[in-house]
């Protein structure tokens, strides 16, 4: 977990991550370290700030206000069978660099495309794309959790990782 991590967020950025969607925390990385493989989500995107302001006016260390541009865009497939969903990311990879692929520890996979740096709405008509193939449209939020990568669920499941090509980051 630690060095997928690393791999997909060098240095040492802010990281959202998520024992549950409820307890979860903002660290620079080094400050997670040995506590990434008991997690179970974290914000696909980096974060700007320790804490920022809700859309209701609350302090949270997990928000828009405080989640840096957008460094993978997460295409997360829960209808149809597992190999439906890595046909559908398989698809997506012809066009886009995919860095990661996640299985829950449930029934899906979560797709990492890589996109630091591309124009917004180039990713939207991606997304649009997705989402009429059965991705969940939550993913597009940039503060959305998703899977650990070869974190553990609540349940003690392992969210494996099926594919990683760190390669695809710059």
């Amino acid at each position: 977990t630690e060095a997928i991590i690393d791999a997909l967020f060098p240095g040492n950025p802010l990281l959202c991550c998520g024992w549950s969607a409820e307890r979860f925390d903002t660290r620079p990385r080094e400050n997670w370290h040995g506590e990434l493989a008991n997690m179970q989500f974290v914000v696909p995107s980096p974060m700007s700030k320790i804490e920022g302001t809700t859309q209701d006016g609350h302090a949270s260390r997990h928000c828009l206000d405080n989640t840096a541009p957008r460094r993978f865009l997460v295409f997360e497939f829960d209808s149809g069978s597992v190999d439906q969903h890595a046909a559908r990311l398989l698809w997506f990879a012809e066009r886009a660099p995919l860095a990661l692929v996640v299985h829950s520890g449930g029934k899906s996979l979560h797709g990492w495309f890589y996109c630091q740096g591309q124009d917004e709405a180039k990713l939207r008509r991606a997304m649009r794309k997705a989402v009429s193939i059965g991705a969940d449209p939550a993913t597009w939020t940039r503060s959305q959790f998703v899977r650990m990568p070869d974190g553990t669920r609540e349940n003690g499941r392992r969210q494996t990782v099926y594919y990683f090509n760190p390669g695809v980051i710059r």
